[in-house]
């Protein structure tokens, strides 16, 4: 099977379900959809060119903060490994489907806003742990001209932004 890696910019279709596996890891997927727009100089309009449909799994560290923060309608940015799963039905129907084992996801940014509530890595919330959470270190100068801690991400919220077409 032929795997490669890639993004892929478009818009999660299901919302993200988990489920444990087997050995007892957690797996979460979706489905997202990346459609094609192009500029016709002939009509001076957009048309619609066509779909890629594809299932987006997450493992590990990407299971709580895909899970905790997109939902269907959002819009996405996926990275990963990509292969084709081929099977067969019940019905004897050959078929095959596109999946992304994701190293990576996050919201396009292009086409939304996304407010980030930080937490310290290892270190419960202070919403969760009653007390507040200390930085991991390191400063960062943000545009504003404000200093901000380097702390990972623990949820995001996301805002439709208006699309200019």
């Amino acid at each position: 099977m032929y795997e490669t890696h890639t993004a892929v910019v478009g818009t999660v279709i299901t919302n993200p379900v988990k489920r444990p596996t087997n050995s007892g890891e957690e797996v979460l997927s979706f489905r997202m959809a990346s459609n094609v727009r192009r500029w016709d100089q002939a009509t001076g309009d957009w048309t619609d060119g066509g779909t890629l449909y594809l299932t987006v799994t997450c493992w590990r560290r990407l299971v709580a903060g895909v899970g905790a923060s997109l939902m269907k309608g959002d819009p996405v940015i996926a990275y990963g490994q990509l292969r084709t799963n081929e099977y067969t039905t019940r019905d004897g129907v050959e078929r095959a489907d596109l999946e992304m084992r994701a190293s990576a996801v996050g919201p396009d940014l292009a086409r939304c806003i996304a407010r980030l509530e930080r937490g310290t890595r290892g270190v419960k919330p202070a919403s969760e742990s009653g007390q507040e959470a200390e930085p991991d270190g390191g400063t960062e100068q943000r545009a504003d001209g404000t200093d901000t801690q380097h702390e990972a991400a623990e949820r995001v919220e996301i805002e439709a932004v208006a699309a200019a077409s």
